[in-house]
Order: structure tokens, then sequence, then C-alpha cells
């Protein structure tokens, strides 16, 4: 545990799912009596919503230092605060994103991960994952949020990449876990993320815990 409560990030490729099954654990965990934070990267702050907004025409290495910078703020302001007085906290991309969409956008590992270095590390790092073939319906269902959608190659190349990414952060001792939300409900994804949160069955070492979560 970091402090008193739990911090929890959950990252994925865009489509997978994350707002749903991040809104879906946030009410398993409130069902099971854990008090629950939740947040998003970019941040809501003034950083954070300069960010958002200018996403589509800042780039690369400037764009990285910005995330970074925003990330450093976050952690300040408002994850440890919210840690401290108790709470699990719960944030919508965080390290695994910036590990793997600055790196589409042309950004070298190392510099991400010495930009990166001192950052709070989760205590548990869910990474949603699906067929790239799923991500890339759901991307064309809903429309493009941003200018990596436009690219039909983006939804392999982030598969792949955050397959990369978990493995980075196993190797920094950060308890991962991997679930496969093509063949389950966001309620059934949630529940197993909390399962994950309650119990002992995350490795800390070796290779990533995979779980493929399907309903009944």
């Amino acid at each position: 545990m970091t402090g008193h409560g739990a911090f929890i990030t959950v990252d994925g490729p865009s489509g997978v799912g994350k707002s749903t099954t991040i809104a879906a654990l946030h009410a398993e965990l409130a069902g099971r009596g854990v008090p629950v934070h939740r947040t998003v990267e970019p941040t809501t702050s003034e950083l954070g919503s300069f960010i958002s907004a200018h996403f589509s025409h800042i780039r690369g290495h400037a764009l990285a230092c910005l995330v970074a910078a925003d990330r450093y703020e976050h952690v300040e302001h408002e994850i440890r605060p919210r840690l401290a007085d108790g709470d699990t906290v719960i944030t919508d991309r965080y390290l695994a994103s910036t590990l793997v969409m600055q790196q589409l956008d042309g950004v070298p590992l190392k510099f991400l991960l010495d930009l990166n270095a001192n950052v709070l590390m989760p205590d548990l790092a869910v990474i949603l994952t699906a067929g790239p073939g799923l991500i890339a319906a759901r991307i064309a269902a809903r429309g493009p949020h941003n200018r990596f959608h436009r690219d039909p190659t983006a939804p392999r190349r982030e598969v792949v990449l955050y397959e990369a990414a978990a493995q980075t952060l196993m190797t920094a001792n950060v308890k991962v876990l991997v679930v496969n939300t093509g063949e389950a409900t966001p309620s059934e994804v949630a529940a197993t993320i909390a399962d994950a949160v309650s119990g002992s069955s995350i490795a800390s070492t070796g290779s990533p815990t995979t779980t493929t979560s399907q309903g009944p």
C-alpha cells in the first residue's frame, strides 16, 4: 500500500473500454466498502486542460515533457493527499500510457523513463487489452477522438507497446494485471480487478498476471 490507500492505474489502447471499466470498478470497490477517488490524466488542472486542448499540434518531446509535468503536479496535489486520507485512488491513464503514446509520437523509451523516474509508482497497474480488430471496430463506431485514431495501424501497434509497457513496469517491481476485455462485460472486468486489489494473486516479479475475464 502507498500511504493509507491503494493507488491503482488503468491503462490500455484507445477503444478498449477504460472509462466504462473504471466506472464499474469504482462502483464495485464502493460496494465492498472501500473509499474510492477517481481521477484522470491529462488532469483537469490548468496544465492538464492545456494539454488536452493542444494535443493535436504539440507533439514528441515537448508533449512528453508537458504530460510528465502534469503527472508530477497530479501526484503532489491530488494523488498523495487522497491516499493519505485513506482513499483508494483510481486514475484513468498513467505511466503506461506515456510509454505507449509518446513512443508512437517518436519519443525514445529511455527519455520517457528518465523523465518519469521520480513519479509515484502504483500499487497495482492494470492494463486492459483486446484484439486489434475489435479495438479498431470500436474506434470506427464512435469516431476518432485524437490524431492517433486516424492511423489504421495504431490499434495493433498500441497492443504490442502496452505488452512491452507491462514488462517495463514489472522490471520496476510494479504489480501488473493485464485483463483481456474482449469477452467480458465491464462489471466482470471490474470484479477481476477488485479481487486483485484485495487478494495476493498478483506477481511482482517475472511476468504480468494475465486474466481473460469471460461471462457465464
